[in-house]
């Protein structure tokens, strides 16, 4: 990470200039883009080299870098190369890769299980081209999972269609479905060529229309909705709808809010 102020170091600073933070996963590095209320602000590179995943939870970052998985102000943890990385029911950090699924605890990595291709973690659940797997292997359905939301009622993501968990996985959307998210109160799913949002728990799916027709990368919840597409557009959205900016980044991995 930058030498002269790291990630935590510029939260606080974000904070207090009534800011959220946000951090893009993708092909040049991690991203940090500042926003203020519907406006994106500052953003730069905070770290050069491909991210193939980030996560945020309760102001801690953990970015899937090359080579290892990388926390705080860029320590390294000594897991290797990571596909996904997230954090557990109890926020503990999870990260999987090469076949494996680990837990970080202070006396570094305990492996929990052996699944292959992870491509998202959320909570107890992990997406994986074989399906739907607990952290533990335990497989719970599904194929071609790219990927899970475990707030609330769990949602997965797959090649063709969104799912909702009940008695088993149930149908609520057809679609080649890439990216889904849910805050408790508000949800977003993302196929190839559409974004829809579920304004409550037992609502119906509606589609939302974008100012730019790229496929969506990635969803984050804070003081608004926050997308970025695959192509590197930035969006927030507004009273008056949404906001956009383009990174100047492509191959976008994901996206993380502090």
């Amino acid at each position: 990470m930058d030498e002269d102020i790291s990630i935590d170091e510029k939260r606080v600073y974000g904070a207090k200039a009534g800011r959220t933070v946000a951090f893009v996963a993708a092909g040049a590095g991690l991203v940090r883009v500042d926003v203020s209320g519907d406006l994106v602000g500052g953003f730069g590179l905070e770290r050069r080299g491909a991210v193939a995943s980030v996560a945020a939870r309760d102001g801690a970052l953990a970015v899937a870098a090359e080579g290892d998985v990388l926390i705080g102000d860029g320590e390294e943890t000594g897991f290797g190369p990571a596909s996904a990385v997230g954090f557990d029911p109890e926020g503990a950090l999870v990260a999987a890769g090469s076949g494996r699924v680990a837990r970080l605890a202070d006396d570094g990595w305990t492996t929990l299980s052996a699944v292959e291709d992870v491509r998202a973690i959320d909570g107890d659940l992990l997406a994986a081209e074989g399906g739907v797997f607990r952290l533990d292997g335990t497989r719970v359905g599904l194929a071609d999972v790219r990927d899970v939301s475990t707030v609330g009622v769990p949602l997965a993501a797959t090649a063709d269609g969104l799912y909702k968990l009940g008695n088993g996985w149930m149908d609520a959307l057809d679609g080649d479905f890439r990216v889904v998210a849910c805050d408790g109160e508000r949800a977003h799913a993302a196929a190839s060529d559409a974004l829809y949002e579920r304004e409550r728990v037992d609502g119906e799916w509606t589609e939302v229309p974008l100012p730019v027709a790229e496929p969506v990368a990635g969803i984050g919840y804070g003081e608004s909705t926050y997308l970025v597409s695959g192509e590197g557009t930035f969006l927030v959205a507004g009273e008056d709808g949404w906001r956009a900016r383009s990174l100047g980044v492509r191959d976008v991995r994901g996206l993380a809010v502090l």
